[in-house]
């Protein structure tokens, strides 16, 4: 399977260029293809983080300080096409590899997990054209929407998520913009040993506005296994922010509805999240509400696709929504000091259809700081502590990470 699925996107970044190559006459293509390449960019990102875990369970503590690399080049466009090209690669350095990456098979049962396995690969290599209001991308690419919550990046991850597929963009003009991409492997936070092929349709139309920007989107979501199954996930949702006598006032609002179909089996369920906030000299304080709806118990209401890290807890309990579904209230305050920035999170956890064992899920306290140095470097330290209920036990784990980029 994966072999045919190499053969489609070989003839597809084929066809592109080819098209490219016919944009261009004979007579400048030389000329055309070294502008090209001579006026293109190189980049590249270097993150050094130090991950410590501490659970209250039959694992050993994990620890793990990792280096993670990645250099990349963008072509200059010629009549609308370029390209680029980005390397990943992940290493454990001075031997402080005491974690477990399961997907990997590396020391599973013995510490707890830090999803960052050492690894190298292909992060992005896509062709790219964009002629006015169309853009359109082919390869392997990161994608996103929105706040990441149903398609993003886990760019918190050393190894992030990507796509291999087609994206086509189109936006007529600065408030309306459709967005349609077509994904058949997803490229996990585990390396190679965890990709996925899938048959993924993801669909996001946006419209803004003075008071702010409504949303439309539908995720069609099948992993390509010879099995029948299926996560459609359709939504809409309203942000935006308004000043008022001095006081930046923010707000948010988001519904969506989930069929999940697998085994022979089908549960439907709803997502709801709203928010509202304020900025008031320097400090931006926040409270929440998501729910993430459950079929009966049985079922709870997923995003396979999100950055998952961002949402529910910084300490990763919830990556899966338990069968009984997850309520999250909290409430966050954020600032400059030092020259940093500040962040504080409270969340409390529930299940969204209670049960005589599983009903309280916990509560969660995040603590972060980063401060950039300049523009190429940045320092971070984060740290988050669970506080288990309906048997889940309690976890903390702490950060402290150093990033360049170029």
């Amino acid at each position: 399977m994966r072999k045919d699925r190499f053969k489609t996107r070989s003839i597809v970044v084929a066809v592109s260029t080819a098209l490219y190559m016919a944009s261009v006459s004979p007579v400048h293509a030389t000329d055309s293809v070294y502008k090209a390449i001579s006026e293109g960019k190189v980049f590249g990102n270097f993150n050094l983080r130090y991950e410590g875990v501490d659970q209250d369970n039959a694992l050993e503590d994990a620890s793990a300080l990792t280096l993670r690399t990645r250099l990349g080049y963008s072509s200059a466009a010629v009549s609308g096409f370029s390209f680029t090209v980005e390397m990943e690669d992940n290493r454990i350095v001075l031997g402080e590899g005491d974690y477990a990456s399961p997907p990997n098979g590396y020391n599973t049962g013995i510490y707890s997990v830090i999803a960052d396995p050492e690894h190298t690969e292909l992060d992005q290599g896509f062709i790219q054209y964009k002629k006015d209001v169309l853009t359109v991308k082919v390869g392997r690419q990161v994608i996103t929407h929105d706040g990441h919550r149903f398609v993003g990046h886990v760019g918190w991850r050393q190894d992030r998520q990507t796509f291999d597929g087609a994206r086509v963009v189109y936006a007529p003009n600065k408030e309306f913009k459709f967005d349609y991409s077509y994904v058949d492997q997803r490229n996990r936070i585990f390396g190679e040993d965890a990709d996925i092929d899938s048959k993924d349709h993801l669909m996001h139309a946006s419209y803004k506005t003075g008071l702010g920007t409504f949303a439309a989107y539908g995720y069609l979501l099948e992993v390509d296994n010879d099995t029948d199954n299926a996560l459609d996930t359709f939504g809409v949702r309203f942000s935006g922010n308004k000043q008022v006598d001095g006081t930046k006032w923010l707000y948010h609002i988001e519904f969506a509805s989930q069929t999940n179909e697998a085994a022979g089996q089908e549960f439907d369920t709803d997502y709801f999240f709203a928010e509202g906030g304020a900025v008031l000299n320097g400090i931006t304080a926040k409270i929440g509400y998501e729910v993430l709806g459950s079929d009966d118990g049985q079922m709870g209401f997923q995003t396979p696709l999100a950055t998952l890290h961002k949402f529910n807890g910084w300490s990763d309990q919830f990556l899966g929504t338990p069968s009984q579904g997850l309520e999250d209230l909290y409430v966050s305050l954020g600032g400059k000091l030092g020259g940093g920035n500040w962040l504080a999170v409270y969340h409390d956890f529930s299940a969204d259809d209670a049960s005589p064992t599983v009903d309280d899920l916990g509560s969660e306290i995040n603590l972060q700081y980063v401060k950039a140095i300049n523009k190429h470097y940045k320092l971070g330290v984060k740290y988050a502590s669970y506080s288990g209920e309906s048997g889940r036990v309690d976890a903390d784990k702490l950060w402290l990470w150093l990033n360049v980029g170029f």
